[in-house]
Formats: C-alpha cells, sequence, structure tokens
C-alpha cells in the first residue's frame, strides 16, 4: 500500500509547476490554429498534411499517454516529469526550425512523446502532494480549467506571434518556458516512490497502433472516401488493433489501463465524455480560424483576438469552478456546460459567407467559452474520482488519453465530414459550407456527451450523495445492555 498523501511543504510552488506545465504542452493543442493558413502556405503543405501537423502530436500523446502513466509509477514521477519537459522542449525547438512538411509533422510527433510522458505524472504528483478534501478538489479544479484556458488562450498567443512574428514562434515559446520549469521541478517537486513492476509494452503498442490505423483511415477519407481498399483497410485494422488491446490488458498482470478503473460508473462515464466532449472542441478550433482567416478576412492576430471572447468568459468561469465545487453536485456544473457549449456550437454551426462576426461568431463563442468553463473542473474530477492510490496513475493516465484521443478522432471525423461539400461557388463560400457542415458534426458530438452525461454520470453522482447524506445522518446505535 502506498502511504496516503501529506500536506506538501511547498503546495504553491508545486501547484505552480504543474499547472504550467501542462499548460504548455496544451498550449500547442491550439496554438498552431491561429497560423495554420501561413504555416500551410510556408511549407507548402496539403489538406492532409495540415491535419496531420495537428493529428501527429495528438495521436502520439494520447497513444503513449497509459504508458506514460505507467512510466511515472516505475521510474519516479518527478524524475518522468522532467524527462518529459526536455523532450518536449526540445522538440518545440526543432519544429520552430523545420525546412519542410515532414520535419514538421514528424517533431509534433515527438512533441506528443514528451507531451504523453507530463501529463500523466503531473496529475498524479497533484493528488499525491495535496490530501483528499478541500485542498485537492481545488487542485484538480484548477488542473481541469487549465484545460480549457490553455486551449483557448493559445489561440491569442498563436495568432499574436504568426502575425507579428512567425507561427515557428509559437513553438519558440516553448523553448524558456520548459528550462524554467525543467530547473524548478527537482528543487520544488517531491519524488514519489518508485513502485516494483514491468512496462506493459505490447499493451501500448497495440493501444497506439490501433488509434493511428483508425485515424489515419479517418483521415484518408478526405481524398480516398469511404469505400477506398485504403481506407477500409486502415479503419478495420485499427478496430482489430484496439480490441487486441483490451484481450492484452485483461490477461496483463500489470496492465497500463487496469479495466477495474471502468468499474466506476462515474469514471466510465467520465472518461468517454471528455472523449465526445474533445472531438467536438478540436473541430471548433480547427474550423473556426480557418472561418476567420479566409472567410471573414481577419488576419492571424485579428482571428486570434476573435476568440478573445470566448477565451475571457472561459477564464472567468473556471476560477469561479473551485468556489462552486462541494457546494453542489459536480455533475450539475458538467450537465450545464455540455448542454451550454452545445447551444453555442450549434449556433456557430449556422454560419455561412454572409455571417457577420458579432452575431455568426462572437455571441456563440461566448457560450462556448462559458460552456468549457463550467464542464473542464468536473470531467477531470470525475476521471479519477475513487480510484485507489495504486491505479492513481492508470487513472491520470486514462483521463489525459481520452481527451487528446477524442480531439485526434474528433478532428478526423470533422475533416472527413467537411469534405462531403461539394465544391461550388467562390472558394470562400465553399469554405463556409464546409465550416458549417464540420460544426454540425460537432454539435452532434457534443449531443452524445450531454447524453452520457445525464444518463450515466449523473444517476451514479446524486446516488453517492444521498449514501453519504444518510451515512452522515445516521445516528450511532447505542449497545444494548447486557441481560
Amino acid at each position: 500500500m502506498k502511504p496516503e498523501p501529506t500536506t506538501a511543504s511547498h503546495p504553491a510552488a508545486i501547484l505552480a509547476i504543474i499547472l504550467v506545465s501542462y499548460f504548455m504542452i496544451l498550449l500547442d493543442n491550439s496554438v498552431i490554429f491561429t497560423a495554420l493558413p501561413s504555416l500551410q502556405a510556408d511549407l507548402q503543405l496539403s489538406t492532409g498534411e495540415l491535419t496531420w501537423v495537428q493529428d501527429a502530436y495528438t495521436l502520439v500523446f494520447g497513444g503513449l499517454l497509459l504508458l506514460g502513466a505507467r512510466a511515472g509509477d516505475l521510474l519516479g514521477r518527478r524524475r518522468v516529469v522532467v524527462l518529459g519537459l526536455v523532450v518536449f522542449s526540445i522538440a518545440s525547438l526543432l519544429i520552430g526550425l523545420a525546412p519542410t512538411g515532414w520535419w514538421a509533422i514528424a517533431g509534433r510527433a515527438v512533441q506528443g512523446i514528451g507531451a504523453a510522458i507530463v501529463a500523466p505524472a503531473s496529475l498524479s504528483l497533484l493528488t499525491a502532494s495535496f490530501p483528499e478534501g478541500r485542498e485537492r478538489t481545488r487542485a484538480v479544479a484548477l488542473y481541469g480549467a487549465t484545460a480549457g484556458i490553455g486551449a483557448s488562450l493559445g489561440l491569442v498567443i498563436g495568432g499574436a506571434l504568426a502575425h507579428w512574428i512567425s507561427w515557428r514562434a509559437g513553438f519558440f515559446v516553448n523553448v524558456p518556458i520548459g528550462a524554467a520549469m525543467i530547473a524548478l521541478a527537482p528543487r520544488f517537486l517531491p519524488e514519489s516512490g518508485r513502485a516494483r513492476g514491468r512496462f506493459d509494452v505490447f499493451g501500448a503498442v497495440s493501444a497506439t497502433l490501433g488509434v493511428g490505423a483508425l485515424v489515419f483511415g479517418i483521415i484518408n477519407t478526405v481524398d480516398a472516401g469511404w469505400t477506398s481498399t485504403v481506407t477500409m483497410t486502415a479503419v478495420s485494422a485499427g478496430v482489430v488493433l484496439l480490441i487486441v488491446f483490451v484481450l492484452i490488458e485483461r490477461r496483463a498482470a500489470q496492465p497500463i489501463m487496469p479495466l477495474r478503473l471502468f468499474a466506476s460508473r462515474r469514471r466510465t462515464g467520465a472518461y468517454v465524455a471528455r472523449f465526445l466532449y474533445l472531438g467536438a472542441m478540436i473541430a471548433f478550433f480547427f474550423f473556426t480560424t480557418q472561418f476567420l482567416q479566409e472567410v471573414l478576412g481577419f488576419d492571424p492576430l485579428q482571428a486570434g483576438i476573435g476568440f478573445l471572447p470566448m477565451t475571457a468568459v472561459n477564464f472567468a468561469v473556471a476560477m469561479s469552478i473551485p468556489r462552486l465545487m462541494g457546494k453542489v453536485p459536480d455533475s450539475t456544473p458538467l450537465v450545464a456546460g455540455i448542454l451550454i457549449t452545445l447551444t453555442g456550437m450549434f449556433w456557430l454551426s449556422r454560419v455561412g459567407v454572409d455571417s457577420g462576426y458579432l452575431t455568426g461568431v462572437a455571441l456563440p463563442m461566448v457560450l462556448i467559452g462559458a460552456g468549457q468553463g463550467l464542464a473542464f473542473a468536473p470531467l477531470t474530477s470525475f476521471g479519477i474520482i475513487g480510484a485507489p492510490a495504486a491505479d492513481a496513475g492508470a487513472a491520470s493516465g486514462l483521463v489525459n488519453t481520452f481527451h487528446q484521443v477524442g480531439t485526434c478522432l474528433g478532428l478526423g471525423i470533422a475533416v472527413a465530414a467537411a469534405a462531403t461539400v461539394p465544391a461550388a461557388g467562390s472558394a470562400a463560400a465553399h469554405l463556409a459550407s464546409q465550416v458549417s457542415v464540420a460544426l454540425t458534426t460537432g454539435s452532434i458530438l457534443l449531443l452524445l456527451a450531454l447524453i452520457v452525461t445525464a444518463a450515466v454520470i449523473l444517476p451514479a453522482d446524486l446516488a453517492e450523495r444521498r449514501s453519504r447524506t444518510v451515512t452522515a445522518a445516521r445516528p450511532v446505535a447505542l449497545a444494548e445492555p447486557a441481560r
């Protein structure tokens, strides 16, 4: 048994290092979006290659997260966090120097390796450093809020850097941040105990290859369609490999994804809802930035500023969540957040070539930002709730795995849906129609996330709270006098 967490000696420093490191790796999920047109022009990328600039990162990130979580348990989480930051920072530098498309895509894949090491180990360190109760609830809420804020703020930062300097600056900025975290982590982060065991390499390989084949097949539909031999082979191989992965995990002595974690309805619901929610949000980020620049005529800086309504509201709402959690069931802001996001996404999906920024984009963004601010923290807390100490790393890895795989598959599905729009009229009109279809697809994913949350997480959460209330109110039985 691992000892229960004790109060950290430098809680503020620990929380700051963890949140900045997590913010940095999530920033690179979105910092590139407002720079996509200039990156595509500079490196002369096709639409498929441009998609892989994003998917190479999220695919490797999501596929290796479970192995990264296990590495933290076996090698020590502080040591693993530092290693991940080194890999991530070096990869960021190489992407910024990329002379060709393949170099940038390969660099993004290496960046994904570093992110897969940092993310689960940092969340595990957070739960280990703060005792269960108010302190951990606040820390986990801030960690969850960082996911939404990092994604939103990345659009603004990426647009500003691409306009004033170059798209490359969005990657160079990671180098000094990463160096600072590498220097501070050994000083302030506590080292966790090293568990005995081995890596579930076969599980990690089958999961990564399975997701990769599935995503490749979906992206291939953009050029070849669903009936293509390559598409059908890739999708079929992906499904088979993921089934093999589950079978491996059932028999593995030390699995990277213990299936017992899915025994909790709240955790399982949180993983699936996060997968669907992030699949919708990646479609929003990827296509809205193109709409702002290619249809409304914004430059990268204006496009980044164009996301400020969402970013500001997201930040304000997310900062209120730590005070709200504990006063109401966590499922309440989660349901409200997904519903509000769905409303904003569906509104935004109605855009066309004649849409104006204020009513067509900015006002829907306000709703999307508010929904994000409400949803991310409870999605994170439900993903690790009740997990035993021995499975803390695996539960943290699953939270981030479903996050990244959701973005990867979601982008592939959205791109494939947009590709079904026949070319007609001007280029701007065609793109506007593609954006509408992609965001409608995102709305469907959000509706599914809402259904999962309402049907799985909400009843389980309310039942758990009623059980705790009854237990707390039950009087202690008096011993019956001896006769």
